[in-house]
């Protein structure tokens, strides 16, 4: 092998392995920036990761927002009407916040399916709802009305 193909065969190793290494580092920059939405029923099913930053949706049960002395940490109850899960909120609040409206909260699962929450979105108006909280709904609902139809039933 001459010198000067010796160098082109080096220079061309070196430009693979550097292109291998900035497709490596992308890769693991965007696995750690990514966040899935899951359900109560997900949750409480042990399909979430505990400990990952996730998104959690969901409607505020009613008669569950409880404030603590601190003033600012918040403990409230979501629903997909099939399973409830707990929320823990240190912050204030968005305005549109209250029992009975669609959110989705973004943190992370602690053991015994308490959600630690970073930041709470409500919705817009009356009638928007985030998608992943509107598809989780209509899922929940249509198995729950598919289980209470089965369950009277005798085989």
């Amino acid at each position: 092998m001459t010198p000067k193909r010796k160098k082109r065969l080096i220079l061309i190793g070196m430009m693979v392995a550097g292109v291998g290494i900035a497709i490596a580092v992308a890769l693991k920059a965007f696995n750690e920036n990514l966040m899935f939405f899951y359900t109560p029923s997900a949750v409480a099913g042990g399909e979430a990761p505990a400990g990952h930053l996730i998104r959690v949706g969901g409607l505020v049960t009613k008669g569950s927002l409880k404030r603590q002395q601190d003033g600012l940490t918040v403990v409230f109850d979501i629903t997909d009407f099939a399973e409830t899960i707990k929320v823990q909120y240190t912050g204030i609040l968005p305005d549109l916040f209250r029992e009975g409206q669609g959110i989705v909260a973004r943190g992370r699962l602690q053991e015994g399916n308490l959600f630690i929450a970073e930041e709470v979105l409500a919705k817009h108006d009356e009638k928007y709802m985030p998608p992943e909280v509107a598809d989780a709904l209509k899922t929940a609902h249509k198995n729950g009305a598919e289980g209470a139809a089965t369950e009277g039933t005798k085989p």
